[in-house]
């Protein structure tokens, strides 16, 4: 399968590129900058596209049989707060270039979103409960409270792609911080509910979004990773 991976140089992307290139897929990792190519980049093929750009993404894609976005919205908490618009524009660009393959040769689109948008009880959201969302940013994620901007930019971008008709997958990290570790090859897997479990590494949630690119069971639908 020929895959491309934007957000290739950050936590989850890295592991995604390492994961399918492991598993014998051919991988095209894109960044905005040349100079974030790495020097040995051993048989992952690396390219310069802009996200925010329909016609840079649309050139980038060609060919490809599916595309993941694992971008973040900025290196550290205080940029990802402030950029945080960054997501939904990112989806918007996307959902656009992918509209202009769509009759040739349709791509896949498998984003790596966020959990605040997992319900606590029905009809429910994390973001919806102050109190809830407030723990969970504080000490869980011991992030901000104004990280909730990034949440809500977040629930923005799922919109959007649940009101196209593309074919994209959105996976929710259910709890906790996502950072490098040790690869199990062991998850748990949810529809729209919080799974209250352990820290997911970015090596398993990598396992878990290359076992939905290879098997496809969450087409049109998001679906939440946890730890076993």
């Amino acid at each position: 399968m020929d895959i491309g991976v934007f957000g290739a140089t950050g936590v989850i992307g890295g592991a995604v590129v390492a994961e399918a290139e492991a598993r014998g897929h051919r991988v095209t990792a894109f960044t905005r900058s040349a100079a974030r190519f790495p020097a040995e980049p051993g048989g992952v093929a690396w390219r310069v596209a802009d996200i925010l750009d329909p016609e840079s993404v649309a050139a980038a894609i060609e060919g490809l049989d599916l595309v993941v976005n694992a971008i973040n919205a900025g290196e550290d908490i205080p940029q990802q707060i402030a950029n945080a618009q960054v997501l939904p524009a990112a989806a918007r660009s996307l959902l656009a270039a992918l509209e202009r393959h769509d009759s040739v040769r349709p791509i896949r689109l498998l984003v790596v979103g966020g959990g605040g948008t997992l319900e606590l009880r029905p009809g429910v959201r994390l973001v919806d409960d102050e109190e809830a969302l407030r723990t969970t940013l504080t000490e869980v994620l011991r992030v901000p409270l104004e990280y909730r901007q990034v949440v809500l930019a977040q629930a923005e971008a799922l919109d959007l792609y649940r009101l196209s008709n593309r074919r994209w997958t959105y996976v929710s990290p259910s709890t906790g911080r996502i950072n490098s570790g040790a690869r199990t090859g062991r998850y748990r897997t949810g529809a729209d509910s919080v799974i209250r479990a352990g820290e997911l590494t970015a090596q398993d949630l990598a396992v878990a979004l290359l076992d939905e690119a290879e098997l496809p069971r969450h087409v049109q639908r998001r679906f939440a990773v946890a730890a076993a």
